[in-house]
């Protein structure tokens, strides 16, 4: 790969010359900023402090014909060994905004997409934000949250969120994304889409980073020391009590993190089981037919329809007809238990705590990970006929 002027310390051209990082230095590989630790050079890093810097930064990279990847935790990216030649560009802000705060009218809130979504968990929960514990532990930044609608133990961003502040790439502006504009599906956006679709886009794909750069969200939730009803069988056992039954949310904070960590979810530098995009296939949704297809014992889960608003209380309503399925079950009984490698890539694994993860176990290079993907998804399509998805963003492939 052709390194641009600004990897050896010259600007590349459109590309805003001022670079930051944490401890001072700038990253010279997509390897220290991806939780898998794999990925090659890249060819200029921005930090940025302010809004106006993120704008004018994407601004000038498009202007340019520079490819653009906006990076938060790295928690979500597959970067190739060849790396990415352009500008890698990080939103450094920290700021949570309390807009408006009343038992009545709930809580609104205001997070820069450069804060680590689990301090906003932390401090929601500290702070009596209904709705967020469910989703503790889960690494990356508020302005991921809304692009892949994470979510977790019953719980999803959609149900919290109220609307993005974003930079169109396309119209060339800021602009105010209610929740009704973002589209909202299981690990899914409308900004999501506009990285491989083009009508999506405006008539064009935008990866690796989408039509729309996400500079703040926008929360609205109700005050509350109880968490939602819990809605997960797994948590709820963990907490000792059943389906639908409310808790404090401190406790269902701290039970997450605890499952987390038992699957290997929570980032250690020690453990290799955490070298990982997190769950790396999203759940397959099936037609009703395809799911009959499966064996009688496959687990079978109603799909929450997020395209309207919903709350943690009354939770989303059904779609009809559709099934979703879980893609751990269909990995461990397609002959892939937990820790597997293949003979001549052993460095890339399945994690020895969870099959969803695919992990790192030291030295991994990008091709010993995908071919441990394609072996994976090549597995499952052969025992059940079922396409597992990527559910990281893949760069510089």
């Amino acid at each position: 790969m052709t390194r641009p002027p600004g990897a050896s310390g010259a600007p590349a051209p459109g590309v805003p010359t001022r670079a930051r990082a944490l401890g001072g230095r700038a990253p010279s590989s997509l390897a220290e900023l991806t939780t898998l630790r794999i990925g090659g050079p890249l060819g200029h890093y921005l930090e940025a402090s302010t809004e106006e810097e993120m704008i004018e930064a994407v601004r000038q990279a498009d202007a340019s014909g520079t490819p653009l990847l906006v990076v938060g935790g790295g928690s979500n990216i597959v970067a190739s060994d060849a790396g990415f030649d352009g500008l890698v560009l990080r939103d450094g802000r920290q700021e949570v905004r309390v807009v408006s705060e009343s038992a009545c009218g709930g809580v609104e809130i205001t997070a820069t997409g450069g804060v680590a979504w689990d301090d906003l968990v932390s401090r929601a929960v500290a702070d009596d934000w209904a709705g967020f514990a469910p989703l503790s532990g889960i690494p990356g930044s508020v302005g991921a949250a809304p692009v892949q609608n994470i979510g977790a133990y019953g719980a999803e961003v959609a149900e919290l969120l109220a609307s993005v502040r974003a930079w169109d790439r396309l119209t060339g502006r800021v602009v105010h994304m209610p929740l009704a504009d973002l589209r909202l599906a299981y690990r899914d956006s409308v900004i999501k889409r506009s990285l491989t679709d083009a009508p999506t886009g405006g008539g064009r794909v935008w990866g690796p980073t989408g039509r729309w750069v996400v500079l703040a969200v926008g929360f609205h939730v109700r005050q509350a020391s109880l968490a939602a009803p819990i809605a997960y069988g797994q948590l709820a056992s963990a907490l000792g009590t059943e389906i639908g039954a409310r808790v404090p949310a401190v406790d269902v904070r701290q039970a997450v993190l605890d499952l987390r960590r038992s699957k290997g979810m929570i980032l250690d530098d020690a453990d290799h089981d955490t070298w990982s995009a997190g769950s790396f296939f999203t759940n397959p949704i099936l037609t009703a037919e395809q799911a009959a297809s499966l064996p009688d014992d496959a687990p079978r889960f109603p799909v929450a329809d997020h395209s309207r608003p919903t709350d943690t209380v009354r939770g989303a309503p059904v779609i009809e007809g559709m099934v979703k399925t879980s893609a751990a079950w269909l990995i461990d009984h397609a002959g892939f238990p937990k820790g597997f490698a293949l003979p001549d890539a052993p460095r890339a694994s399945l994690s020895t705590k969870h099959v969803l993860a695919l992990t790192n176990r030291g030295g991994a290079s990008a091709a010993d990970l995908v071919a441990l993907r394609d072996a994976v998804v090549d597995g499952v399509r052969e025992r059940y006929g079922v396409t597992l998805v990527p559910e990281p963003v893949h760069v510089g492939w």
